[in-house]
């Protein structure tokens, strides 16, 4: 076997069980499929190349994370985005319960970083150490962030 595939072989063994949660955090950052999926295998490529910036030791779930959520930041900024944006047709099931619109509506009404802070620590189930890695803070800025789009959130979160 070459170094080449035998680099291959740590990389996937590396980044592959990461890849669902990455894509899960994509997809709440550019709430499309489609871009989701592109935005993963962007990450991926961009972890490839960065990959002599993983330290020794280090976790790699957040490292990997990290690269999605910025790669997703870098496309939202994109002049594209902001011009051609499609409505989803299909994003509201009229079938699911009043309370999970609700839900849906007060996380839409949050900033892009509080909705990814709240995706991490919740969804994910990401300890503080590793929201605050993605995010770029410390453990406690994480906390910080987590508790006050928290805070945010509940107004929006009343029953009509």
């Amino acid at each position: 076997m070459s170094r080449t595939e035998m680099g291959d072989l740590n990389f996937d063994a590396l980044i592959g069980p990461h890849l669902d949660a990455g894509y899960r955090t994509a997809l709440a950052i550019l709430q499309n499929p489609d871009e989701a999926h592109d935005a993963v295998q962007e990450s991926a490529l961009k972890a490839w190349r960065k990959l002599h910036q993983l330290r020794e030791g280090s976790p790699a779930r957040p490292w990997f994370l990290a690269i999605v959520a910025n790669h997703c930041r870098s496309e939202r900024r994109t002049r594209w985005w902001s011009v051609i944006r499609m409505p989803e047709m299909d994003r509201v099931d009229h079938e699911v319960q009043t309370e999970t619109i609700d839900i849906d509506r007060a996380l839409a009404t949050l900033p892009r970083d509080d909705r990814l802070a709240l995706f991490l620590y919740f969804y994910l189930d990401l300890p503080m150490e590793e929201v605050g890695a993605v995010l770029g803070v410390s453990p406690g800025g994480a906390k910080t962030r987590v508790y006050r789009a928290a805070k945010k959130l509940r107004p929006g979160l009343e029953m009509d």
